[in-house]
Protein backbone atom coordinates (compact mmCIF):
# COMPACT_ATOMS: atom_id res chain seq x y z
CA UNK A 1 0.00 0.00 0.00
CA UNK A 2 2.86 2.20 0.98
CA UNK A 3 4.55 1.57 -2.55
CA UNK A 4 1.42 2.50 -4.43
CA UNK A 5 1.02 6.02 -2.41
CA UNK A 6 4.22 6.89 -3.25
CA UNK A 7 4.12 5.82 -6.54
CA UNK A 8 1.00 8.48 -7.23
CA UNK A 9 2.49 11.10 -5.61
CA UNK A 10 5.67 11.04 -7.21
CA UNK A 11 3.44 10.51 -11.18
CA UNK A 12 1.23 13.46 -9.66
CA UNK A 13 4.17 15.44 -9.32
CA UNK A 14 5.85 14.92 -12.40
CA UNK A 15 2.49 15.69 -14.47
CA UNK A 16 2.49 18.83 -12.18
CA UNK A 17 5.70 19.81 -12.95
CA UNK A 18 5.49 19.04 -16.43
CA UNK A 19 2.46 21.13 -16.86
CA UNK A 20 3.80 24.44 -14.88
CA UNK A 21 7.00 24.12 -16.89
CA UNK A 22 4.93 24.52 -20.23
CA UNK A 23 4.00 27.72 -19.11
CA UNK A 24 7.98 28.92 -18.92
CA UNK A 25 8.45 26.96 -22.61
CA UNK A 26 7.02 29.64 -24.79
CA UNK A 27 8.78 32.47 -23.39
CA UNK A 28 12.16 30.43 -23.26
CA UNK A 29 11.48 29.61 -27.33
CA UNK A 30 11.89 26.12 -25.89
CA UNK A 31 9.85 23.25 -27.53
CA UNK A 32 7.38 21.99 -24.77
CA UNK A 33 8.17 18.16 -25.87
CA UNK A 34 12.40 19.02 -24.87
CA UNK A 35 10.43 20.16 -21.33
CA UNK A 36 8.37 17.38 -20.69
CA UNK A 37 11.84 14.94 -21.40
CA UNK A 38 14.32 17.17 -19.29
CA UNK A 39 11.82 16.32 -16.63
CA UNK A 40 11.68 12.92 -16.86
CA UNK A 41 15.89 13.17 -17.05
CA UNK A 42 15.59 15.32 -14.11
CA UNK A 43 13.31 12.88 -12.08
CA UNK A 44 15.88 9.85 -13.44
CA UNK A 45 18.64 8.16 -11.17
CA UNK A 46 21.39 10.35 -12.06
CA UNK A 47 18.75 13.85 -12.04
CA UNK A 48 17.91 14.87 -7.83
CA UNK A 49 14.91 12.61 -8.45
CA UNK A 50 17.01 9.72 -8.04
CA UNK A 51 14.37 7.33 -9.77
CA UNK A 52 15.71 4.09 -11.16
CA UNK A 53 13.67 2.88 -14.44
CA UNK A 54 15.09 0.73 -17.06
CA UNK A 55 11.97 -1.16 -17.83
CA UNK A 56 12.26 -0.78 -21.90
CA UNK A 57 9.11 -3.26 -21.93
CA UNK A 58 6.71 -0.88 -19.99
CA UNK A 59 8.57 2.43 -21.78
CA UNK A 60 7.60 0.60 -24.44
CA UNK A 61 4.09 -0.12 -24.05
CA UNK A 62 3.63 3.09 -22.64
CA UNK A 63 5.22 5.12 -25.57
CA UNK A 64 3.22 2.81 -28.18
CA UNK A 65 0.10 3.73 -26.66
CA UNK A 66 0.69 7.22 -25.82
CA UNK A 67 1.43 7.65 -29.16
CA UNK A 68 -1.89 5.95 -30.34
CA UNK A 69 -3.79 8.35 -28.93
CA UNK A 70 -1.98 11.23 -30.13
CA UNK A 71 -2.08 9.86 -33.72
CA UNK A 72 -5.99 9.41 -32.96
CA UNK A 73 -6.21 13.17 -31.87
CA UNK A 74 -4.24 14.42 -34.83
CA UNK A 75 -6.39 12.71 -37.32
CA UNK A 76 -9.81 14.17 -35.88
CA UNK A 77 -8.45 17.37 -36.02
CA UNK A 78 -6.87 17.17 -39.76
CA UNK A 79 -9.87 18.10 -42.54
CA UNK A 80 -10.02 16.17 -45.32
CA UNK A 81 -9.69 19.23 -47.33
CA UNK A 82 -5.88 19.34 -46.56
CA UNK A 83 -5.39 16.19 -48.26
CA UNK A 84 -6.62 17.94 -51.72
CA UNK A 85 -3.26 19.74 -51.84
CA UNK A 86 -1.05 17.52 -49.05
CA UNK A 87 -1.44 13.53 -49.57
CA UNK A 88 0.66 12.90 -52.72
CA UNK A 89 3.36 14.83 -51.65
CA UNK A 90 3.06 13.56 -47.83
CA UNK A 91 2.66 9.97 -48.64
CA UNK A 92 6.32 10.39 -50.70
CA UNK A 93 7.83 11.97 -48.24
CA UNK A 94 6.70 9.01 -45.68
CA UNK A 95 7.38 6.49 -48.20
CA UNK A 96 10.32 7.44 -50.32
CA UNK A 97 11.60 9.95 -47.69
CA UNK A 98 12.16 8.00 -44.90
CA UNK A 99 13.90 5.08 -47.19
CA UNK A 100 16.60 7.85 -48.74
CA UNK A 101 16.97 9.04 -44.78
CA UNK A 102 16.92 5.68 -43.60
CA UNK A 103 20.10 4.77 -46.61
CA UNK A 104 21.96 7.95 -46.22
CA UNK A 105 22.02 7.84 -42.01
CA UNK A 106 22.47 4.40 -41.41
CA UNK A 107 25.04 4.70 -43.78
CA UNK A 108 27.04 6.83 -42.05
CA UNK A 109 26.10 5.74 -38.37
CA UNK A 110 27.81 2.16 -39.71
CA UNK A 111 30.65 4.26 -40.41
CA UNK A 112 31.01 6.26 -37.77
CA UNK A 113 30.13 3.86 -34.68
CA UNK A 114 32.22 0.66 -36.29
CA UNK A 115 29.31 -1.10 -36.80
CA UNK A 116 27.79 -3.63 -39.17
CA UNK A 117 25.80 -2.37 -42.27
CA UNK A 118 22.52 -3.96 -41.00
CA UNK A 119 22.81 -2.09 -37.38
CA UNK A 120 24.01 1.32 -38.94
CA UNK A 121 20.60 1.08 -41.25
CA UNK A 122 18.85 -0.17 -37.95
CA UNK A 123 19.41 3.09 -36.49
CA UNK A 124 18.83 5.10 -39.62
CA UNK A 125 15.05 3.06 -39.25
CA UNK A 126 15.09 4.08 -35.97
CA UNK A 127 15.72 8.14 -36.72
CA UNK A 128 13.75 8.10 -40.33
CA UNK A 129 10.14 9.25 -39.38
CA UNK A 130 9.38 12.91 -38.08
CA UNK A 131 7.05 12.90 -35.00
CA UNK A 132 3.83 13.27 -34.94
CA UNK A 133 3.27 14.50 -31.45
CA UNK A 134 5.86 17.19 -32.27
CA UNK A 135 5.14 18.07 -35.22
CA UNK A 136 1.21 18.45 -34.31
CA UNK A 137 1.87 20.46 -31.06
CA UNK A 138 4.59 23.05 -33.17
CA UNK A 139 2.34 23.78 -35.57
CA UNK A 140 -0.76 24.03 -33.97
CA UNK A 141 0.34 27.04 -31.99
CA UNK A 142 -0.03 30.33 -32.54
CA UNK A 143 3.36 31.40 -33.49
CA UNK A 144 3.53 29.64 -36.82
CA UNK A 145 0.67 30.69 -39.51
CA UNK A 146 2.00 28.51 -43.19
CA UNK A 147 0.01 27.75 -46.08
CA UNK A 148 -2.19 25.10 -46.79
CA UNK A 149 0.33 23.43 -48.46
CA UNK A 150 3.04 23.32 -46.66
CA UNK A 151 0.98 22.60 -43.41
CA UNK A 152 -0.80 19.38 -44.70
CA UNK A 153 2.36 18.25 -46.08
CA UNK A 154 3.86 18.14 -43.03
CA UNK A 155 0.51 16.90 -40.70
CA UNK A 156 -0.04 14.55 -42.96
CA UNK A 157 3.45 13.11 -43.36
CA UNK A 158 3.76 12.89 -39.89
CA UNK A 159 0.97 11.00 -39.53
CA UNK A 160 1.90 8.60 -41.94
CA UNK A 161 5.36 7.91 -41.78
CA UNK A 162 5.58 5.86 -38.69
CA UNK A 163 4.38 2.69 -40.06
CA UNK A 164 7.55 3.03 -42.65
CA UNK A 165 9.74 3.09 -40.21
CA UNK A 166 8.01 0.60 -37.90
CA UNK A 167 8.20 -1.66 -40.79
CA UNK A 168 12.21 -0.99 -42.10
CA UNK A 169 13.09 -1.45 -37.99
CA UNK A 170 11.31 -4.35 -37.38
CA UNK A 171 12.62 -6.06 -40.53
CA UNK A 172 16.20 -5.32 -39.70
CA UNK A 173 15.41 -6.83 -36.63
CA UNK A 174 14.48 -9.75 -38.50
CA UNK A 175 17.30 -9.77 -40.10
CA UNK A 176 20.06 -9.33 -37.34
CA UNK A 177 18.58 -12.52 -35.77
CA UNK A 178 18.75 -14.65 -38.09
CA UNK A 179 20.62 -13.21 -41.24
CA UNK A 180 20.63 -16.92 -42.72
CA UNK A 181 16.91 -17.24 -42.41
CA UNK A 182 15.78 -14.03 -43.75
CA UNK A 183 14.87 -13.80 -47.43
CA UNK A 184 13.64 -10.07 -49.29
CA UNK A 185 10.07 -11.31 -50.07
CA UNK A 186 9.19 -12.01 -46.02
CA UNK A 187 10.11 -8.12 -45.97
CA UNK A 188 7.74 -7.03 -49.25
CA UNK A 189 4.81 -9.26 -47.75
CA UNK A 190 5.39 -7.28 -44.33
CA UNK A 191 5.49 -4.06 -45.57
CA UNK A 192 1.97 -4.96 -47.77
CA UNK A 193 0.23 -6.44 -44.75
CA UNK A 194 0.67 -3.62 -42.82
CA UNK A 195 -0.02 -0.93 -45.33
CA UNK A 196 -2.94 -2.57 -46.84
CA UNK A 197 -4.42 -3.68 -43.24
CA UNK A 198 -3.49 -0.07 -42.01
CA UNK A 199 -5.81 1.54 -44.39
CA UNK A 200 -8.55 -0.99 -44.36
CA UNK A 201 -9.18 -1.10 -40.53
CA UNK A 202 -8.55 2.41 -40.17
CA UNK A 203 -10.81 3.56 -42.92
CA UNK A 204 -13.94 1.20 -41.90
CA UNK A 205 -13.07 1.37 -38.48
CA UNK A 206 -13.61 4.85 -38.61
CA UNK A 207 -16.90 4.68 -40.34
CA UNK A 208 -17.96 2.43 -38.21
CA UNK A 209 -16.98 4.43 -35.24
CA UNK A 210 -19.51 7.16 -36.35
CA UNK A 211 -22.34 5.29 -37.21
CA UNK A 212 -21.71 3.61 -33.99
CA UNK A 213 -21.62 7.28 -31.84
CA UNK A 214 -24.77 8.75 -33.86
CA UNK A 215 -27.20 5.44 -32.97
CA UNK A 216 -26.04 4.71 -29.28
CA UNK A 217 -27.47 6.40 -26.49
CA UNK A 218 -25.17 7.17 -24.19
CA UNK A 219 -24.64 9.89 -21.15
CA UNK A 220 -22.61 12.69 -22.85
CA UNK A 221 -19.64 11.87 -20.51
CA UNK A 222 -19.38 8.13 -21.87
CA UNK A 223 -19.43 9.56 -26.13
CA UNK A 224 -15.48 10.42 -25.63
CA UNK A 225 -14.60 7.32 -23.49
CA UNK A 226 -16.44 5.00 -26.22
CA UNK A 227 -14.37 7.22 -29.01
CA UNK A 228 -10.95 6.87 -27.18
CA UNK A 229 -11.29 2.76 -26.09
CA UNK A 230 -12.52 2.54 -30.11
CA UNK A 231 -8.91 4.46 -30.90
CA UNK A 232 -7.03 1.50 -28.93
CA UNK A 233 -9.37 -0.98 -30.11
CA UNK A 234 -8.73 -0.23 -33.63
CA UNK A 235 -5.12 0.05 -33.29
CA UNK A 236 -4.87 -3.09 -31.11
CA UNK A 237 -6.91 -4.97 -33.55
CA UNK A 238 -5.03 -3.97 -36.85
CA UNK A 239 -1.67 -4.64 -34.72
CA UNK A 240 -2.50 -8.23 -33.99
CA UNK A 241 -3.43 -8.83 -37.53
CA UNK A 242 -0.24 -7.55 -38.48
CA UNK A 243 -1.32 -4.14 -39.92
CA UNK A 244 -0.22 -0.62 -38.81
CA UNK A 245 -2.30 0.74 -35.82
CA UNK A 246 -0.57 3.84 -35.96
CA UNK A 247 -1.98 3.97 -39.60
CA UNK A 248 -5.23 2.75 -38.93
CA UNK A 249 -5.76 4.59 -35.68
CA UNK A 250 -4.69 7.79 -37.70
CA UNK A 251 -6.93 7.32 -40.41
CA UNK A 252 -9.79 6.05 -37.84
CA UNK A 253 -9.34 9.64 -36.64
CA UNK A 254 -9.39 11.53 -39.79
CA UNK A 255 -12.61 9.83 -40.95
CA UNK A 256 -14.14 10.41 -37.36
CA UNK A 257 -13.38 14.25 -37.32
CA UNK A 258 -14.83 14.61 -40.82
CA UNK A 259 -18.21 14.03 -39.81
CA UNK A 260 -21.04 15.18 -38.18
CA UNK A 261 -20.82 12.95 -34.74
CA UNK A 262 -22.79 12.99 -32.03
CA UNK A 263 -21.35 15.02 -29.56
CA UNK A 264 -18.66 15.79 -31.31
CA UNK A 265 -17.62 18.75 -29.26
CA UNK A 266 -16.94 16.56 -25.43
CA UNK A 267 -14.98 14.36 -27.57
CA UNK A 268 -12.83 16.92 -28.95
CA UNK A 269 -12.35 18.36 -26.11
CA UNK A 270 -11.88 15.48 -24.05
CA UNK A 271 -8.99 14.45 -26.72
CA UNK A 272 -7.78 17.65 -26.84
CA UNK A 273 -6.46 16.86 -22.62
CA UNK A 274 -6.09 13.36 -23.02
CA UNK A 275 -3.56 13.46 -25.66
CA UNK A 276 -1.72 16.68 -23.67
CA UNK A 277 -1.78 13.50 -21.12
CA UNK A 278 0.13 11.01 -23.17
CA UNK A 279 2.41 13.56 -24.51
CA UNK A 280 3.56 13.96 -20.90
CA UNK A 281 3.71 10.79 -19.76
CA UNK A 282 5.07 9.44 -23.01
CA UNK A 283 8.34 11.68 -22.76
CA UNK A 284 8.49 12.12 -19.13
CA UNK A 285 8.86 7.86 -19.15
CA UNK A 286 11.23 7.72 -22.14
CA UNK A 287 13.35 10.81 -20.06
CA UNK A 288 13.64 8.42 -16.73
CA UNK A 289 14.21 5.72 -19.41
CA UNK A 290 17.85 7.23 -20.20
CA UNK A 291 21.05 7.40 -18.37
CA UNK A 292 23.47 10.71 -18.96
CA UNK A 293 26.41 9.14 -18.44
CA UNK A 294 26.48 6.29 -20.62
CA UNK A 295 25.33 8.88 -23.33
CA UNK A 296 28.55 11.19 -22.77
CA UNK A 297 31.08 8.54 -24.41
CA UNK A 298 28.35 9.04 -27.40
CA UNK A 299 28.33 12.41 -27.43
CA UNK A 300 30.58 13.22 -30.97
CA UNK A 301 29.54 10.56 -33.11
CA UNK A 302 25.79 11.36 -32.02
CA UNK A 303 26.66 15.35 -32.57
CA UNK A 304 27.90 13.86 -36.26
CA UNK A 305 25.04 12.07 -36.93
CA UNK A 306 22.52 14.43 -35.82
CA UNK A 307 24.21 16.60 -38.53
CA UNK A 308 24.21 14.63 -41.23
CA UNK A 309 20.47 13.84 -40.70
CA UNK A 310 19.49 17.50 -40.64
CA UNK A 311 21.66 18.93 -43.16
CA UNK A 312 22.23 16.25 -45.40
CA UNK A 313 19.34 13.03 -44.98
CA UNK A 314 16.49 15.21 -44.60
CA UNK A 315 17.11 18.33 -47.43
CA UNK A 316 18.13 15.58 -49.92
CA UNK A 317 15.04 12.97 -48.93
CA UNK A 318 12.34 16.37 -49.22
CA UNK A 319 13.99 17.15 -52.07
CA UNK A 320 14.08 13.87 -54.01
CA UNK A 321 10.53 13.31 -52.91
CA UNK A 322 8.73 16.63 -53.92
CA UNK A 323 10.23 16.83 -57.40
CA UNK A 324 7.44 15.66 -58.76
CA UNK A 325 5.54 18.30 -57.20
CA UNK A 326 6.51 21.59 -58.49
CA UNK A 327 7.19 23.16 -54.25
CA UNK A 328 8.85 26.47 -54.44
CA UNK A 329 12.35 25.90 -53.43
CA UNK A 330 11.83 27.83 -49.70
CA UNK A 331 8.25 25.22 -48.76
CA UNK A 332 11.20 22.84 -49.62
CA UNK A 333 13.64 24.05 -47.47
CA UNK A 334 11.31 24.41 -45.00
CA UNK A 335 10.11 21.16 -45.00
CA UNK A 336 13.42 19.77 -44.54
CA UNK A 337 13.99 21.89 -41.82
CA UNK A 338 11.17 21.19 -39.69
CA UNK A 339 11.35 17.16 -40.10
CA UNK A 340 11.73 17.20 -36.27
CA UNK A 341 12.34 13.95 -33.99
CA UNK A 342 10.66 13.14 -30.63
CA UNK A 343 8.77 10.33 -29.24
CA UNK A 344 8.92 7.76 -32.04
CA UNK A 345 12.97 7.24 -32.41
CA UNK A 346 12.71 6.88 -28.81
CA UNK A 347 9.77 4.29 -28.41
CA UNK A 348 11.66 2.35 -31.24
CA UNK A 349 14.69 2.22 -30.02
CA UNK A 350 13.24 -0.05 -27.31
CA UNK A 351 12.60 -2.98 -29.73
CA UNK A 352 16.35 -3.62 -30.04
CA UNK A 353 16.49 -4.68 -26.35
CA UNK A 354 13.55 -6.29 -26.29
CA UNK A 355 14.59 -8.44 -29.55
CA UNK A 356 18.23 -9.20 -27.52
CA UNK A 357 20.31 -7.12 -30.44
CA UNK A 358 24.18 -7.26 -29.36
CA UNK A 359 24.41 -3.25 -29.83
CA UNK A 360 21.37 -2.55 -28.59
CA UNK A 361 22.51 0.15 -26.00
CA UNK A 362 24.29 1.76 -28.47
CA UNK A 363 21.45 1.98 -30.95
CA UNK A 364 18.92 3.30 -28.39
CA UNK A 365 21.46 6.06 -26.50
CA UNK A 366 22.35 6.94 -29.97
CA UNK A 367 18.79 7.63 -31.02
CA UNK A 368 18.02 9.56 -27.65
CA UNK A 369 20.59 11.65 -28.62
CA UNK A 370 19.24 12.52 -31.81
CA UNK A 371 16.46 13.53 -30.29
CA UNK A 372 17.84 15.71 -28.07
CA UNK A 373 19.48 17.45 -30.89
CA UNK A 374 16.71 17.50 -33.34
CA UNK A 375 14.35 19.40 -30.54
CA UNK A 376 17.07 21.62 -29.64
CA UNK A 377 18.88 22.75 -32.82
CA UNK A 378 15.31 22.69 -34.76
CA UNK A 379 12.38 23.00 -32.63
CA UNK A 380 12.91 25.76 -31.26
CA UNK A 381 13.57 27.44 -34.89
CA UNK A 382 10.21 26.66 -36.09
CA UNK A 383 9.05 30.25 -36.15
CA UNK A 384 11.72 31.83 -37.02
CA UNK A 385 12.69 29.98 -40.13
CA UNK A 386 9.31 30.96 -41.10
CA UNK A 387 9.83 34.43 -41.23
CA UNK A 388 13.38 33.99 -42.55
CA UNK A 389 12.19 32.44 -45.51
CA UNK A 390 9.07 34.19 -46.22
CA UNK A 391 6.70 31.38 -45.39
CA UNK A 392 5.17 33.16 -42.08
CA UNK A 393 1.47 34.36 -42.82
CA UNK A 394 -0.70 36.65 -40.63
CA UNK A 395 -3.67 35.55 -38.93
CA UNK A 396 -6.82 35.61 -41.93
CA UNK A 397 -9.11 35.75 -39.01
CA UNK A 398 -10.35 37.77 -35.28
CA UNK A 399 -11.68 34.18 -33.81
CA UNK A 400 -10.89 33.56 -30.36
CA UNK A 401 -12.28 30.91 -29.77
CA UNK A 402 -14.56 28.32 -31.18
CA UNK A 403 -16.68 25.37 -29.21
CA UNK A 404 -18.46 22.53 -30.49
CA UNK A 405 -22.13 22.75 -29.48
CA UNK A 406 -24.88 20.01 -29.97
CA UNK A 407 -28.55 20.91 -30.40
CA UNK A 408 -31.33 18.92 -29.89
CA UNK A 409 -32.12 17.01 -32.91
CA UNK A 410 -29.07 18.70 -34.40
CA UNK A 411 -25.30 18.28 -35.67
CA UNK A 412 -22.45 20.52 -36.64
CA UNK A 413 -23.33 23.96 -34.26
CA UNK A 414 -20.35 26.16 -33.04
CA UNK A 415 -20.56 28.81 -30.38
CA UNK A 416 -17.63 31.11 -31.95
CA UNK A 417 -15.97 34.20 -30.63
CA UNK A 418 -14.64 37.08 -32.52
CA UNK A 419 -12.92 40.29 -31.56
CA UNK A 420 -13.59 43.45 -32.61
CA UNK A 421 -10.13 44.67 -33.87
CA UNK A 422 -9.14 48.20 -34.33
CA UNK A 423 -9.36 48.71 -38.01
CA UNK A 424 -12.28 47.00 -37.95
CA UNK A 425 -15.54 48.02 -40.66
CA UNK A 426 -17.46 46.98 -38.28
CA UNK A 427 -17.32 49.39 -35.23
CA UNK A 428 -20.25 51.36 -34.91
CA UNK A 429 -22.43 49.41 -36.67
CA UNK A 430 -25.67 47.39 -34.93
CA UNK A 431 -26.25 43.57 -34.33
CA UNK A 432 -28.87 44.24 -36.26
CA UNK A 433 -26.61 45.85 -39.23
CA UNK A 434 -24.02 42.97 -38.95
CA UNK A 435 -23.92 41.39 -43.21
CA UNK A 436 -24.49 38.12 -41.42
CA UNK A 437 -26.80 34.98 -42.47
CA UNK A 438 -30.16 34.66 -40.66
CA UNK A 439 -28.93 31.23 -39.55
CA UNK A 440 -26.05 32.72 -37.32
CA UNK A 441 -27.27 34.48 -33.64
CA UNK A 442 -25.57 36.53 -31.90
CA UNK A 443 -25.32 34.58 -28.39
CA UNK A 444 -23.52 37.17 -25.83
CA UNK A 445 -21.18 40.58 -26.25
CA UNK A 446 -18.45 41.35 -23.87
CA UNK A 447 -17.27 44.87 -23.56
CA UNK A 448 -14.34 45.48 -20.86
CA UNK A 449 -13.96 42.13 -19.39
CA UNK A 450 -18.21 41.91 -18.73
CA UNK A 451 -21.00 40.20 -20.73
CA UNK A 452 -23.40 43.12 -21.44
CA UNK A 453 -26.59 42.72 -21.31
CA UNK A 454 -28.83 42.95 -24.63
CA UNK A 455 -30.00 46.68 -24.24
CA UNK A 456 -26.49 47.85 -23.82
CA UNK A 457 -24.96 46.65 -26.98
CA UNK A 458 -25.45 49.21 -28.67
CA UNK A 459 -22.99 49.96 -31.74
CA UNK A 460 -20.22 47.83 -31.56
CA UNK A 461 -16.82 49.31 -30.47
CA UNK A 462 -12.95 48.45 -31.05
CA UNK A 463 -11.93 45.58 -28.69
CA UNK A 464 -15.20 43.89 -28.32
CA UNK A 465 -15.56 40.21 -28.27
CA UNK A 466 -18.90 39.16 -29.82
CA UNK A 467 -20.05 35.19 -29.51
CA UNK A 468 -22.35 33.48 -32.27
CA UNK A 469 -23.73 30.23 -32.66
CA UNK A 470 -23.55 29.25 -36.68
CA UNK A 471 -23.32 26.16 -38.61
CA UNK A 472 -19.63 24.71 -39.28
CA UNK A 473 -20.49 25.42 -42.94
CA UNK A 474 -21.15 29.19 -42.00
CA UNK A 475 -17.76 29.61 -40.07
CA UNK A 476 -15.80 30.50 -43.53
CA UNK A 477 -18.00 33.38 -43.91
CA UNK A 478 -18.48 34.38 -40.44
CA UNK A 479 -14.12 35.32 -40.68
CA UNK A 480 -14.47 36.69 -44.17
CA UNK A 481 -17.09 38.96 -42.36
CA UNK A 482 -15.18 39.89 -38.60
CA UNK A 483 -11.55 39.68 -39.99
CA UNK A 484 -9.32 42.65 -38.96
CA UNK A 485 -8.55 44.29 -42.65
CA UNK A 486 -10.49 46.75 -42.53
CA UNK A 487 -12.73 45.28 -45.76
CA UNK A 488 -12.26 46.84 -49.13
CA UNK A 489 -13.39 50.21 -50.54
CA UNK A 490 -14.94 51.95 -53.56
CA UNK A 491 -13.07 51.24 -56.88
CA UNK A 492 -10.57 53.39 -58.54
CA UNK A 493 -10.30 51.36 -61.61
CA UNK A 494 -11.35 48.15 -63.92
CA UNK A 495 -8.61 45.53 -61.90
CA UNK A 496 -8.20 46.91 -58.57
CA UNK A 497 -9.88 47.58 -55.48
CA UNK A 498 -8.14 49.56 -52.95
CA UNK A 499 -7.73 48.91 -49.14
CA UNK A 500 -8.96 50.63 -46.51
CA UNK A 501 -5.37 50.93 -45.06
CA UNK A 502 -2.15 48.69 -45.18
CA UNK A 503 -2.83 46.28 -42.36
CA UNK A 504 -0.98 43.19 -41.73
CA UNK A 505 -3.03 41.57 -43.51
CA UNK A 506 -2.65 43.92 -46.49
CA UNK A 507 0.51 44.37 -46.53
CA UNK A 508 0.89 40.06 -47.04
CA UNK A 509 -2.09 39.86 -49.80
CA UNK A 510 -1.30 43.04 -51.46
CA UNK A 511 -2.94 46.65 -51.36
CA UNK A 512 -5.16 45.58 -54.00
CA UNK A 513 -7.46 42.94 -55.04
CA UNK A 514 -7.63 42.03 -58.76
CA UNK A 515 -10.61 41.45 -60.62
CA UNK A 516 -10.22 37.78 -62.11
CA UNK A 517 -11.99 37.92 -64.81
CA UNK A 518 -10.00 40.84 -66.29
CA UNK A 519 -7.69 40.02 -69.05
CA UNK A 520 -4.59 39.64 -67.87
CA UNK A 521 -2.93 42.23 -70.57
CA UNK A 522 -4.81 44.54 -68.41
CA UNK A 523 -2.09 44.57 -65.56
CA UNK A 524 0.62 45.10 -68.15
CA UNK A 525 -1.42 48.43 -69.63
CA UNK A 526 -1.79 49.74 -65.84
CA UNK A 527 1.17 49.07 -64.11
CA UNK A 528 3.88 48.63 -67.07
CA UNK A 529 4.64 45.06 -66.18
CA UNK A 530 6.58 42.55 -68.49
CA UNK A 531 4.05 39.76 -68.78
CA UNK A 532 5.15 36.50 -70.89
CA UNK A 533 3.62 35.41 -74.06
CA UNK A 534 1.11 32.68 -72.02
CA UNK A 535 -0.38 35.31 -70.52
CA UNK A 536 -2.08 36.84 -74.00
CA UNK A 537 -5.75 36.03 -74.61
CA UNK A 538 -6.00 34.62 -70.56
CA UNK A 539 -7.95 36.14 -67.80
CA UNK A 540 -5.50 37.36 -64.40
CA UNK A 541 -7.02 33.86 -62.89
CA UNK A 542 -6.15 31.85 -66.07
CA UNK A 543 -2.94 32.72 -65.94
CA UNK A 544 -2.04 32.34 -62.57
CA UNK A 545 -3.50 28.91 -62.34
CA UNK A 546 -1.06 28.20 -65.73
CA UNK A 547 2.11 29.26 -63.76
CA UNK A 548 0.80 27.78 -60.56
CA UNK A 549 -1.16 24.92 -61.13
CA UNK A 550 -2.79 23.81 -57.67
CA UNK A 551 -2.18 27.39 -55.67
CA UNK A 552 -3.20 27.63 -52.28
CA UNK A 553 -3.93 30.47 -50.26
CA UNK A 554 -0.48 32.71 -50.15
CA UNK A 555 0.55 31.40 -53.33
CA UNK A 556 2.77 34.76 -55.20
CA UNK A 557 3.94 34.95 -58.42
CA UNK A 558 6.28 37.68 -58.76
CA UNK A 559 5.65 40.07 -61.97
CA UNK A 560 8.96 42.28 -62.14
CA UNK A 561 8.76 44.14 -58.87
CA UNK A 562 5.15 43.40 -57.54
CA UNK A 563 3.47 39.85 -57.12
CA UNK A 564 0.30 38.50 -57.46
CA UNK A 565 -0.92 36.58 -54.10
CA UNK A 566 -4.30 34.27 -53.47
CA UNK A 567 -6.17 35.35 -50.90
CA UNK A 568 -9.24 33.40 -50.84
CA UNK A 569 -9.66 29.96 -52.28
CA UNK A 570 -13.33 27.74 -52.45
CA UNK A 571 -12.30 24.20 -52.68
CA UNK A 572 -9.72 24.10 -55.74
CA UNK A 573 -10.84 27.53 -56.94
CA UNK A 574 -9.57 30.61 -56.47
CA UNK A 575 -11.84 33.28 -55.38
CA UNK A 576 -9.67 36.27 -54.93
CA UNK A 577 -6.11 37.40 -55.67
CA UNK A 578 -4.19 40.34 -54.21
CA UNK A 579 -1.69 43.06 -55.94
CA UNK A 580 1.45 43.55 -53.58
CA UNK A 581 3.76 46.42 -54.93
CA UNK A 582 6.98 46.92 -54.06
CA UNK A 583 7.68 48.10 -50.45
Amino acid sequence: MEIANHLILVGGLLFIVSILASILSPRLGVPLLLVFLIVGMLAGEEGPGGLQFHDYALANLAGTAALAVVLFDGGMRTRMTTFRVGLRPAVALASVGVLLTTLVVGGFAAWCLDLSLAEGLLIGAIVGSTDAAAVFSLLHTNAVHLNERVTSALEIESGTNDPMAVFLTLGLLQYLQSPADYHWYEGLIFWVEQMGLGVLFGIFGGRALAWALNRLNLSDSLYPLMALFSGLFIFGLTSTLHGSGFLAVYLAGVVLGNRKVRAFGGIRRFHDGVAWASQIGMFVILGLLVTPSKMLPLAIPGVLISLVLIVIARPLAVALSLAPFRFPWQEQAYIAWVGLRGSVPIVLATFPWLAGIENASVVFNIAFFIVLVSLVVQGWSVAPVARLLGLQMPATTAMVHRSDFDLPGTRGYEIVSYQIGETSPLIGLKSKDLPIIDTSRIVCVARRGKVISYREWGALRSGDHIALLASQEELPELDEVFRADGGHVKLKSKTAKPRKEASAEARYFGEFGIDLRAPATALSDAYGLDLPESAKHRSVVEFFTSVIPRPVVGDRLRLGEMELVVKKMEGDKVTEIGLRLPH
